[in-house]
Formats: structure tokens, C-alpha cells, sequence
């Protein structure tokens, strides 16, 4: 082979074998039209129904970032508003009970119930820091955390069933860890205090927020801070843990998360005796809504369609079995106390050994409003002969002034419950009617309406609407708060210094 021919000898020899020679190419048969346009038509249907899942699955992630989003906002802003009216609400509380006492003296009635080492003989530092936080009722909580509740003992301990066991065990449970028994008390009550103005926020921005943005949660909280009887949120009561507790109660109704309803319900009703009455509101949400975990069964009915608008909205399933555990508290504190060789009903008709009676459903209205008219005529007559009431061993003035003043709270309240009724939630109405009925049913009889103040303390609801209100009334914002923290720095200086005052 020449030099000059190998080259291409080569090439030809390996792309022969490297390309195998091609077959002639058959001509494709021709589709029919009909075929060819379902074919390009399923395409388009195949890509059309991936070009919507994608749209649909970028649309539900865009939703889950803005809700989150939204989510991690409202908690931003209810934490901040928490903090301030938290800290300046209990700042100022301390600051006029303290200065009370170092003006005044500690008052009158300092030896009326007040055993020593519990709020009294704490070091002249001691006593004076106890004096806005440890007061009246404060011992009995403070003396069963200490004691027990002894129910073998009949006659002699019977008082202390009225007070219901989970505050004093948290107030035995922190004591146990070394901090003093009023500390520890207040360490409780301004924990669960912050917990429930948290709650408050962001239960009012749920049921509110579209009404007035974030400024309705806010008022809110600020109301309930520098309510008229705020003291007791953060002294040695049971007011602040019971009202944390009902709150959350709400707040995981409306989330569909019906364990934690149950657990907390538990919990209120071993707080408080109208723990019990949280599972009303409970079933209404259960039944009727508003809930965030799923979509009703049927629709709402119209206003012209009668009884069909009382069908619940959701069936029953078997998660409404937690709600059996609302008054598993009270029940659990019952059989403690029969087991313990007293009488389990004692809870109950402790009530009879604090002068409380059974008057009738919302009877004590009305007898709140003779007392408040003969005390009005006891302090125009100017004279302590002629007693148009009985006082029950006070002062004839005094008990005349508590009176009137119980009424003007439970008149206050009669127009907050109207617009909780209107503005708000079923649930909500229903509990804040279903609360009051207790003390509104079994009044005392030297003060028919006494620790009624109280009563409406823990009550939130009242609180949402107001902030609502106030929101759509902006003039009457700084006159109501104005006179809010004026009632509490009286309230509350009378409070420190032993004076009674609901």
C-alpha cells in the first residue's frame, strides 16, 4: 500500500465499520384527524392540570409563609404590649400600696385574720413588700398550702373547702423549693397574670382584630392591667391563675385542640368553683363555632329558617369526649376531701359557712339593689341609731358605702355584658352569663353582692368588648382609663391597709 493511500484506506475501512449502512425508512401511516386532536387535547388537558398544581401548591406555600408570617407578627406585638402594661401595671400597684402603708400604718384590721409567719412577723422589710400582695383571703391560701385542708377535723376546717386546692398547691410546690411562702405566692399570681394578658392579646386580635387591627387587643389588655380591682391579679388570690387558665381554655376550643380544652377546664374547675361553668362555652364551640381545625358539616342556617337555626353546626365525634374532663377538678377534689374522712360535698356547702344562701336564679340583682337604695338612705340620714339594713357588725357608713359601690360595679357590668352578648361569639356571652349566675344566685345577706368586683375581674370577655368599644369611641379612651387607675390606686391603698374591699 502507497504511504499517500493508507490514510484513507483507514478511514474508509473504519467508518464502514463503524456506521452500519441505514435501512430505507418506512413511511409512517397517517393518523386519522379525529386521533390527532383528542391527542393534542389530552396533552393540553395533562399540561394545563400540572401548570394548575404547580400554581395551587406555590399558592398554598405563599399562604403557609404569609400566615406564618402574620403568626410570628401577632405574637411580636402581643408580647410587647404584655411586657408594658404588664410591668407598669404592677409597678404602680406596689409603688401606692407600699407608700400606704408608710403613710398610714398597716390599718384597723390588721389582726382580723392574719397568722403570723404567713403575712405577718416577715422582718419590718417583709411586712411592708407583703402589704399590697397578702391580705384577707390571701392567709387562707397561704394556711392550706402550709396545713392542708385536715377534713377530719369537720366543724373546725370546714372554712377552708371554700378555697379550692390548685393555687395552694402551686404555692406548697414553689415554697418546696425554697422561696418564701408570700414570694412564692406572688411569683405564681404575676406568672399567670402575664400568661392571661398573652392570652387576652391574642384571643381579642382572633375575635376582633378585623374591627380595629391590633389597637382593640391592646386597649384590652391595658384594661384588665389597670382594671379597678387589678391588685388581686397579683396578690395571693386565685384570681390571675383562674383567669390564665379560662382564657387558654377558649383560646384551644377555638383551635380544634380539644385535649388541652379538657386538661385546662380540669384545671379551672380544681381553681375555682365556676371552673365548672367553662364547659358550656366549651360544647357552644364545640357545636356551633367559630373552630379553625376543620370546616363545618352544615351550613348557616337563615334567619328565616326557625329551629333549624338551633342545629349544631358540627356532628359529634369521639374527640368530644374530652370534654368530660371540665369538671373532673371540682370531682377530684371532693372525693380527696371524703377520702380524707370529711364531707366531699364540702365545696359546696362551705358557702353556708360565709353567710352565702341560695336566693333564686339572678336573684341577688335584686336584692344588690335594696341594699344599694337603704345604704344611699343610711348615709343621707347622716345618723348611726337608725339602721335601714343590717351591717352585719360594721360600721353602719361602711357597710352602706360597700353597698352602693357593689351595685355601681354591677350596673358597670350590664352594659359590657349586652355588647359581649352582641359583639362577640355565642360562647362567649354564654360563659359570661353562666359565670355570673353563681354569685348573682347566692348572695350574702349583709352584703348581697359582696366580692362581686372580683367576679368580674376574671370574667375576659368583658374586657374584648371594651377594648372594642373603646376602639370605636376614641374620645372616651383616656377618660376610662384615667378613672380606671384611680378607682385601683383607692382600691388598692385601702387594700394594703387592711380595709375590706370586695
Amino acid at each position: 500500500m502507497k504511504p499517500n493511500a493508507a490514510e484513507p484506506t483507514v478511514i474508509e475501512s473504519v467508518g464502514e465499520l463503524a456506521l452500519p449502512p441505514r435501512e430505507p425508512a418506512l413511511p409512517r401511516p397517517a393518523s386519522p384527524p379525529g386521533r390527532l386532536r383528542r391527542s393534542r387535547a389530552d396533552g393540553e388537558r395533562a399540561e394545563s392540570h400540572r401548570v394548575d398544581s404547580r400554581r395551587a401548591d406555590g399558592e398554598r406555600v405563599e399562604s403557609h409563609r404569609v400566615d406564618s408570617r402574620r403568626a410570628d407578627g401577632e405574637r411580636a406585638v402581643a408580647l410587647r404590649d404584655t411586657w408594658r402594661a404588664l410591668w407598669s401595671s404592677r409597678l404602680l400597684v406596689w409603688g401606692i400600696g407600699i407608700a400606704t402603708v408608710l403613710a398610714f400604718g398597716f390599718g384597723p384590721q390588721r389582726g382580723a385574720f392574719n397568722p403570723p409567719g404567713l403575712s405577718r412577723g416577715l422582718g419590718a422589710l417583709g411586712d411592708v413588700l407583703a402589704a399590697p400582695v397578702a391580705r384577707w383571703d390571701s392567709n387562707w391560701y397561704l394556711l392550706i398550702a402550709h396545713y392542708g385542708y385536715h377534713p377530719a377535723l369537720g366543724a373546725y376546717t370546714v372554712s377552708r373547702s371554700a378555697f379550692f386546692p390548685l393555687y395552694p398547691l402551686g404555692l406548697s410546690l414553689i415554697s418546696g423549693l425554697g422561696v418564701p411562702p408570700v414570694a412564692a405566692g406572688v411569683l405564681l399570681s404575676v406568672c399567670a397574670l402575664a400568661a392571661a394578658l398573652y392570652g387576652l392579646h391574642r384571643l381579642t386580635t382572633l375575635e376582633l382584630g378585623a374591627h380595629g387591627g391590633s389597637d382593640v387587643a391592646r386597649i384590652a389588655v391595658y384594661a384588665l392591667a389597670f382594671a379597678p380591682m387589678t391588685f388581686f391579679l397579683s396578690a395571693v388570690y386565685s384570681e390571675s391563675l383562674y383567669l390564665a387558665l379560662s382564657i387558654g381554655l377558649f383560646w384551644s376550643a377555638r383551635q380544634g385542640r380539644w385535649g388541652y380544652v379538657g386538661l385546662l377546664g380540669a384545671l379551672a374547675s380544681a381553681t375555682r368553683s365556676t371552673g365548672v361553668v367553662l364547659l358550656v362555652p366549651a360544647l357552644i364551640l364545640y357545636l356551633y363555632g367559630p373552630r379553625r381545625d376543620r370546616p363545618p358539616d352544615r351550613a348557616r342556617a337563615g334567619i328565616g329558617e326557625g329551629w333549624r337555626r338551633l342545629l349544631p353546626r358540627y356532628r359529634v365525634r369521639r374527640e368530644v369526649l374530652w370534654l368530660a374532663l371540665v369538671p373532673a377538678g371540682l370531682v377530684a377534689y371532693g372525693a380527696y376531701l371524703g377520702a380524707g374522712g370529711g364531707d366531699p360535698l364540702a365545696p359546696l356547702s362551705a358557702q353556708g359557712v360565709w353567710s352565702r344562701h341560695f336566693a333564686g336564679p339572678f336573684l341577688a340583682t335584686w336584692d344588690g339593689l335594696k341594699a344599694a337604695f337603704d345604704g344611699a338612705r343610711q348615709l343621707i340620714s347622716m345618723q348611726r341609731t337608725h339602721l335601714y339594713f343590717p351591717v352585719g357588725g360594721e360600721d353602719p357608713f361602711v357597710a352602706a358605702s360597700h353597698n352602693l359601690i357593689l351595685f355601681a360595679f354591677l350596673a358597670a357590668a350590664v352594659p359590657a355584658v349586652i355588647g359581649v352578648v352582641r359583639r362577640l361569639p355565642l360562647a362567649y356571652g354564654a360563659y359570661v352569663v353562666a359565670a355570673l349566675a353563681l354569685p348573682l344566685s347566692y348572695p350574702v345577706s349583709s352584703q348581697p353582692l359582696m366580692s362581686l368586683p372580683r367576679f368580674l375581674l376574671v370574667l375576659f370577655p368583658l374586657f374584648m368588648w371594651l377594648g372594642d368599644w373603646l376602639v370605636r369611641h376614641p374620645r372616651a379612651q383616656r377618660p376610662m382609663l384615667a378613672g380606671s387607675v384611680a378607682l385601683m390606686v383607692v382600691f388598692g391603698a385601702q387594700f394594703a391597709t387592711w380595709h375590706w374591699v370586695a
